[in-house]
């Protein structure tokens, strides 16, 4: 991604929603959520609190937002994904390796939003299961093709595949370490492949 001056006057290089985005995951990781203060990530990002809500209007926009792009980039790819001719069980398997790759890339994230999610106001918790809803809801679409087409095992219920799936790919923050013995994509094809395999018609 390019660099821009600040729009501020700081000068400090990336553009200012950039900067607060960044400063805030790293501040929520380091002390959580509610033991960080709006003066805190302003300063951190060396811009005022006026541009913080000029951007955000709170610091819980900041955490809304902080999930909010991960997961409006996994929807896009499962969009994608979703989309092509090819066979379902390919499809299937490039899904379920895509969102786990997407989480660890991102793992900070996702750690601090469902380990603070609870503080969100009640309106933005409803956004976000919404959504997460309708990513799940494209996913398990996936599933049900499959079944249509006899490739996958009509005795399953899909809502019970995605949700022991997602289960474990929202687990990952609480054990993977990027510098441990397992790479990302080594993780996601495991995944991947224990999916297929549970789903698959014998």
């Amino acid at each position: 991604m390019a660099r821009s001056t600040s729009n501020d006057g700081t000068g400090t290089g990336a553009a200012v929603p950039e900067r607060l985005l960044a400063e805030a995951t790293r501040l929520f990781a380091e002390r959580g959520y509610d033991r960080t203060s709006v003066q805190e990530i302003v300063e951190a990002a060396g811009v005022t609190k006026g541009a913080l809500y000029h951007y955000f209007g709170s610091k819980d926009d900041l955490l809304h937002e902080i999930y909010g792009r991960v997961l409006r980039l996994q929807t896009e790819r499962l969009d994608v994904i979703a989309a092509r001719t090819t066979d379902v069980r390919d499809r299937l398997a490039e899904a379920a390796a895509d969102v786990v790759v997407t989480s660890i890339q991102n793992l900070d994230d996702t750690k601090i939003f469902f380990r603070s999610m609870h503080q969100l106001a009640p309106e933005k918790q409803k956004e976000v299961r919404a959504e997460r809803r309708r990513y799940h809801e494209r996913f398990r679409a996936l599933i049900e093709e499959g079944q249509r087409d006899g490739y996958f095992r009509p005795d399953l219920h899909p809502d019970l595949v995605v949700d022991f799936f997602f289960g474990s790919v929202h687990h990952l923050g609480t054990w993977y370490h990027a510098d441990g013995p397992l790479p990302a994509d080594a993780v996601a094809a495991e995944f991947s492949d224990l999916l297929l395999h549970s789903v698959r018609q014998p």
